[in-house]
């Protein structure tokens, strides 16, 4: 458990740090996607058709707010409408319009589902979107899962209408719409699937806001099991041939992606949980605290180390070679002399700084030198120079 927490926190470090550029990039992505998955779909006006105006629409989506990718599909699939008929067209804008009217008045925050609803449900995994907006959004966020099956619905309904469409001429025009218009009324099947998703939404909500322990794996439990409970009645009521196997499965895969929701939204140790009650004045509080599972992510320190060779002294006595920049920190000088006759005057002028005193068939032994650079202090490595002297000092 402590390598998936450290994961956790390394994404969240890694999304923080570059948030600037994983939006747009997921937005690009999202909105590719989707008009990909409209022109798949439907892909009546070849003009838009093209992966260039595929690529221009979705990097003006990236910078743009998620809205605007609700707008964009929609001037899409309303643009593949008319070129298939001037009426599917006409009902498509109504009931788009009914929809927006329904959006922004009780979720307008809520473009996401209003995209990825419709998007699922083309690639056959749309038991995700209930178990994920119950534990993400609030209850108004009905409508927007409501909306967007309807607008799978609506495709699936245009492009099973298309041929029989292209068949009637243009003095078929209130047939066309009659026909719209009652194919969208009499599809129980988007019914159904609207009642069982926003019956999921509400059921999941209500229990991940209990104060029980582990209320959001029950809520993930409880609002898979009615997801598949209000689809199987629907389906035993209606004939909507709802796949038993199919919807099994993707309530499966809805709880798998459930629990990846909470690992990374809502992570608790209920083993810690505690209880506190206090008052003031007016009332009595009853306070229930779970803390969250939270790891510090290690992090690693690398000190580098700038050696520098220092060169030894050479045969001459009196001077040691040092690299630009450096000054003598210390210089140890040791002499030890033995006794013997005086030296000339002249001769004692020619001898080096290091040494004091005057002797003759001394030795010399120089300890060792510290060295500092701009950088910081550096311990000079330690030399001993040692040198018989055979010659006698005059």
């Amino acid at each position: 458990m402590t390598v998936l927490l450290e994961f956790r926190e390394r994404l969240k470090l890694i999304y923080s740090k570059y948030e600037v550029f994983i939006l747009p990039l997921a937005k690009l992505f999202l909105a590719f996607v989707t008009f990909t998955t409209l022109n798949g779909r439907m892909g009546y006006m070849t003009r838009i058709d093209d992966l260039r105006i595929v690529l221009i629409a979705a990097l003006a989506c990236s910078f743009l707010p998620v809205g605007m990718l609700v707008l964009f599909a929609t001037v899409f699939s309303l643009m593949h409408m008319y070129a298939l008929s001037m009426e599917v067209a006409l009902v498509g804008l109504c009931m788009y319009l009914v929809m927006y009217l329904l959006y922004f008045r009780f979720s307008p925050k809520d473009s996401l589902v209003v995209v990825l609803t419709p998007l699922l449900c083309a690639f056959k995994i749309p038991y995700v979107i209930p178990l994920a907006v119950g534990l993400l959004c609030g209850p108004s966020s009905v409508v927007s899962v409501g909306c967007g099956v309807a607008v799978f619905y609506l495709f699936q309904i245009v492009t099973d209408s298309a041929q029989n469409i292209r068949t009637m001429g243009d003095e078929d025009a209130l047939a066309k719409v009659r026909m719209m218009v009652e194919s969208i009324l009499a599809n129980k099947a988007m019914l159904v699937v609207i009642a069982a998703f926003a019956i999921t939404v509400l059921v999941v909500y209500l229990i991940r806001r209990m104060s029980v322990n582990y209320a959001w794996t029950i809520a993930m439990i409880a609002g898979a099991m009615t997801e598949v409970v209000v689809l199987l009645i629907g389906d035993l009521l209606y004939d909507v041939n709802i796949s038993l196997g199919g919807v099994l499965l993707g309530s499966l895969l809805a709880l798998a992606v459930a629990k990846v929701i909470e690992f990374f939204r809502f992570c608790v140790d209920y083993s810690r949980t505690e209880k506190v009650q206090f008052e003031d004045d007016e009332y009595y509080y009853y306070v229930k605290a779970i803390p969250k599972m939270t790891v510090t992510v290690p992090s690693k320190t690398v000190k580098k180390i700038n050696t520098q060779n220092v060169q030894r002294a050479g045969s001459g006595r009196s001077s040691t070679s040092r690299s630009e920049g450096e000054t003598v920190g210390r210089r140890v000088t040791m002499e030890k002399t033995t006794g013997g006759k005086r030296g000339n005057p002249a001769r004692q002028a020619q001898r080096p700084q290091n040494y004091r005193g005057e002797r003759r068939n001394g030795r010399s032994v120089t300890i060792g030198s510290t060295y500092e650079n701009g950088a910081g202090n550096r311990v000079g490595s330690q030399a001993e120079n040692v040198q018989n002297e055979d010659e006698e000092w005059l």
